[in-house]
């Protein structure tokens, strides 16, 4: 090294595509030609025409895409029910050659770059999302970088191959499947355990349930998941789709991996905890509880309703806790039953029926295999493994908070019951 320098006019361009790009700005054209040059009038006007090319792009062009989903989803559904499509069809066309032409429209400005080497490089604004002037960032100037990158890498979407923007579908993904485990496995593990615990005739049937059940703790997550595409994809999804989707068929619509699927399958991973959990609450209940509620006339389900149940509901929040935190670390039976490296639609959104639970989604797990193992700049990416790594830590323990928050109040309102 014979000297090092920082010149003031050097830069960085955060692009939607091929990473970041160094060098110096030279002008600003348009299909008119150049209208800006030199670099401190690049500089000076740069902001103010990202910021419009970016209300374009919202105005003409996002909002055009947006009307044709809705008019390719209303042509889907007129072909399944044997309507007339062609005039749809005639306005489908339509908006796709303005869409054409207001694209290209938008690629028509470009920014002029030389490299250290000297060569120069046309960059369309429209696929700039930041221009930073890296040796001119002062500390108040780092600080609003660092929390514009905090608040893309949280609430944007992923580009790049997810090894650029932000996570949030994995986010939603991964916040709504475990919502929809914690969904089914609570009422199914609950009813397990109260059966066994409560109602069962205690001998060989009984103590082959809990071995099995036992048994199911320790079967590898992946069985899980072959089992949960052959059972819930295949069989249960596919009779879905001759019932009452046989319109669509051959595309699948239940019979094939989405977030329903995933979430029942790791129902069925964790259930083997919550049981447990279960059964140790509602043996922790004294009997001498149960028989002064029967004793002041109350039946046994009206015991075990009102009585029981609400005592032993720390021990049940316990094998909740547990379920929620390993359902939110599995990616190995995800991998089979509808989890994928990018999801273009978020599960939950503005179009009926809001709940999308035969879609496919994105996970926090999954994307830090992804990007840390399958990109094809390992060292590039190395901070944002760790960063979406924190954040599963973060999600999962926030979470867990949660539950054990509520089992915490409810361990003080049932203390008189020694739970």
């Amino acid at each position: 090294i014979e000297n090092e320098s920082w010149p003031r006019d050097a830069g960085v361009l955060e692009r939607e595509s091929w990473g970041r790009f160094h060098g110096f700005p030279v002008a600003i054209r348009s299909s008119e030609g150049i209208q800006v040059e030199g670099a401190e009038a690049v500089w000076a006007e740069l902001p103010g025409r990202l910021s419009a090319k970016r209300d374009e792009r919202a105005e003409n062009v996002d909002a055009l895409r947006d009307e044709i989903r809705g008019l390719n989803r209303e042509i889907e559904r007129l072909r399944r029910e044997g309507g007339d499509v062609s005039g749809l069809q005639a306005h489908y066309e339509d908006a796709a050659s303005v869409l054409t032409s207001r694209e290209a429209a938008l690629l028509a400005d470009q920014l002029i770059m030389r490299t250290a080497d000297g060569r120069e490089a046309a960059i369309p604004l429209a696929h700039v999302v930041r221009a930073l002037r890296a040796n001119e960032l002062g500390a108040a100037g780092k600080l609003a970088l660092y929390a514009s990158r905090l608040w893309e890498f949280l609430a944007g979407e992923p580009r790049e191959s997810n090894t650029e923007g932000g996570i949030f579908p994995a986010i939603f993904g991964t916040v709504l499947m475990v919502l929809l485990t914690s969904l089914a496995v609570a009422p199914f593990g609950v009813l397990t355990a109260l059966y066994l615990r409560e109602y069962a005739q205690q001998g060989l049937v009984v103590r082959s349930v809990r071995i099995a059940v036992n048994s199911l703790a320790g079967v590898p997550s992946i069985v899980f998941g072959v089992f949960g595409l052959g059972f819930f994809v295949y069989v249960v999804g596919g009779s879905l789709d001759a019932l009452f989707f046989s319109d669509r068929l051959p595309t699948p619509t239940f019979g094939t991996g989405g977030i329903l699927w995933a979430s029942l399958t790791l129902a069925l991973l964790t259930v083997p905890v919550v049981v447990v959990a279960t059964e140790e609450g509602l043996a922790a209940v004294p009997r001498v509880v149960r028989e002064g509620s029967l004793a002041l006339g109350a039946t046994k389900f009206e015991t075990l309703w009102r009585v029981v149940l609400p005592a032993a509901l720390p021990g049940v929040l316990t094998g909740l806790i547990l379920a929620m935190a390993r359902a939110a670390g599995e990616v190995a039976p995800l991998m089979i039953v509808g989890m994928v490296k990018l999801a273009p639609s978020l599960p939950l959104d503005l179009e009926f029926p809001f709940l999308h639970l035969e879609r496919k989604f994105m996970h926090l797990g999954f994307h830090i295999y992804d990007v840390g193992f399958q990109s094809p700049n390992i060292e590039a990416v190395r901070p944002l493994v760790f960063a979406t790594a924190l954040l599963l830590i973060l999600v999962v323990l926030s979470t867990n908070l949660t539950a054990i928050l509520v089992r915490n109040h409810l361990r003080r309102k049932y203390a008189g019951s020694a739970i």
